[in-house]
């Protein structure tokens, strides 16, 4: 596979393809020390931006030291990963041409901290996090301003001609 990294428009560094490939090719491993949330969490807590990939349902996490770290999330991406006999592949969802920034949807699933988007696309959703996890944030968001504003003022009614007689 032939693969270069160079600046992108859609965040810092991206991973672009020199040569076409075919949908459904693994194009490459997302590698890296494996760690458990804690470690991750331990690891990065200071620090904005990671190249963390959840396996398992976030039990397992690759902190991403190799190419495909840098592919860039999309909301309409051009490729998919996939979890195969214990690896994290990245996919082509399509065929790609020469050129082509490589791009997988995050689905970012936990946090509450903004993570925006720049993918540009035309259904950009304006966050990492995947669609379910921002209709959570929102349930909370909601229920949150819904219990600060329901609580009940006490107002003492007093009659001004009421001269205390």
């Amino acid at each position: 596979m032939t693969l270069v990294i160079r600046q992108s428009r859609i965040h810092s560094y991206g991973c672009y393809t020199t040569r076409r490939i075919r949908k459904g090719t693994r194009i490459m491993e997302y590698v890296g020390l494996y760690l458990n949330g804690e470690q991750a969490d331990d690891l990065y807590e200071d620090y904005p931006n990671t190249y963390l990939f959840g396996l398992d349902g976030g039990k397992k996490i690759i902190d991403g030291t190799g190419v495909a770290a840098f592919v860039n999330h999309s909301c309409q991406p051009n490729c998919e990963t996939d979890q195969i006999r214990g690896k994290m592949w990245v996919i082509a969802l399509r065929d790609l041409e020469p050129g082509e920034e490589l791009t997988y949807d995050y689905n970012l699933y936990d946090g509450e901290d903004d993570a925006p988007c720049f993918c540009g696309s035309k259904r950009c959703r304006g966050s990492l996090y995947s669609a379910s996890h921002l209709r959570k944030l929102a349930k909370k968001r909601a229920a949150a301003a819904a219990s600060s504003s329901a609580h009940p003022i006490s107002i003492t009614a007093f009659d001004p001609l009421d001269r205390g007689a």
